[in-house]
């Protein structure tokens, strides 16, 4: 069964950039579509950024023009550059597969606070 590990979150100053991380178990990333998601406090988790095969993106209205998706098949590897943080980009993030129906992981923390 294939595992995701996400890292990276942490507390940062409006304005400001983490890059996030997700380590997966399984050499999946050559295979299957991926995306990243967030869950804020009381709200339900949404969609942020889907990464084909070939690399191409597509972002959440919220978030393009301020994050980027990417992907490293040989390190099973996957980042998002979150840059120009906003209060409202406060929550758990989490990647997974959209080609297959995969268990979460556990997340990443990502508060934006001044």
């Amino acid at each position: 069964q294939v595992q995701f590990v996400e890292s990276g979150g942490g507390l940062v100053q409006p304005g400001g950039s983490l890059r996030l991380s997700c380590a997966a178990s399984g050499n999946i990333f050559s295979t299957e579509i991926m995306g990243w998601y967030r869950q804020a406090p009381g709200k339900q988790r949404e969609w942020v950024a889907t990464i084909f095969r070939g690399g191409s993106t597509t972002y959440a209205d919220s978030v393009k023009g301020r994050f980027t998706a990417s992907r490293d098949n040989a390190k099973n590897t996957m980042y998002l550059q979150m840059n120009s943080l906003k209060p409202e980009d406060t929550a758990v993030y989490y990647c997974n597969s959209i080609s297959i129906n995969r268990t979460w992981g556990q997340g990443t923390q990502v508060t934006v606070s001044s």
